[in-house]
């Protein structure tokens, strides 16, 4: 393992007991200097037991700051460490590099200042909700948005695949909210889903278990009454595939598959 870079970005993962990965460890107890941005107080202590050099940056989180203003502040800060000469390890909850500004803008403005920086993998939630929900994105796809850009940008989607929409707790909000949310959007998002979906579709409320004693948050209920669920920061929709896709037969049977009723 080469020690050789400026800033390495680790992921602490969903849950930091157990799932923080041995070359993240590494590079936590090696690194000069530790900023991080951890969700939970086990993580948090964790972290802090690998270096005694760490410096939590939750604490730029505000309600009354749009949120690229607070990852600006990130980046700055850890960008200061950087050009310092300290060896830093930017430890972020999560994989370092999903639905995480922060941690891609810190790497790319320290390339292009000529330090050497990377980025190490960590277990989202997504890997999570896979797990929890026995999903294998290999048998009918997945497709993976963020809740506002999504429905912003009437993102094009196929509804016979899944559907994954991120934040939607924080759907339409561009300042930070209470952990506890009702996302002004879900009446946009209901009308945009009910093209492509039946009202009485069954979707999926989830949020990854941040420790190991506890259970993932997984709660079914029926589109039209999305309006009404309580969601927070951590809220993640899962839409099961509706309909079947329109198989093109005839490339298939050029690959050797026949069609369903072909015996």
């Amino acid at each position: 393992m080469s020690f050789d870079e400026s800033l390495v970005v680790v992921g602490t993962g969903i849950r930091s007991v157990g799932q923080l990965t041995t070359e993240a460890i590494a590079w936590i107890k090696r690194a000069d200097h530790v900023p991080y941005v951890v969700t939970d107080p086990l993580g948090e202590s964790i972290v802090r037991s690998l270096n005694p050099n760490t410096e939590s940056l939750s604490w730029m989180y505000s309600t009354s700051l749009p949120r690229t203003e607070t990852y600006e502040q990130m980046v700055c800060r850890v960008m200061e460490l950087v050009r310092e000469g300290k060896q830093v390890c930017f430890a972020a909850y999560g994989h370092p590099g999903v639905f995480a500004f922060p941690t891609h803008e810190a790497i790319r403005r320290a390339r292009r200042e000529g330090y050497r920086a990377r980025m190490l993998p960590g277990i989202s939630a997504e890997d999570c909700l896979f797990a929890a929900l026995g999903i294998d994105p290999a048998s009918a796809g997945c497709q993976s948005y963020e809740a506002s850009d999504f429905l912003m940008n009437r993102l094009i989607f196929d509804p016979t695949s899944p559907l994954v929409l991120w934040q939607i707790g924080v759907l339409g909000e561009m300042h930070g909210v209470d952990r506890q949310t009702r996302a002004r959007g879900l009446p946009q998002l209901i009308r945009r889903l009910a093209q492509s979906y039946p009202e009485d579709h069954m979707i999926y409320l989830y949020e990854a278990s941040l420790f190991p004693t506890s259970e993932p948050r997984i709660g079914g209920l029926k589109l039209r009454d999305l309006q009404q669920a309580t969601l927070t920061t951590m809220t993640t929709l899962y839409i099961p595939p509706f309909g079947t896709p329109d198989t093109d037969w005839e490339l298939a049977q050029v690959f050797g598959f026949s069609p369903p009723d072909a015996n």
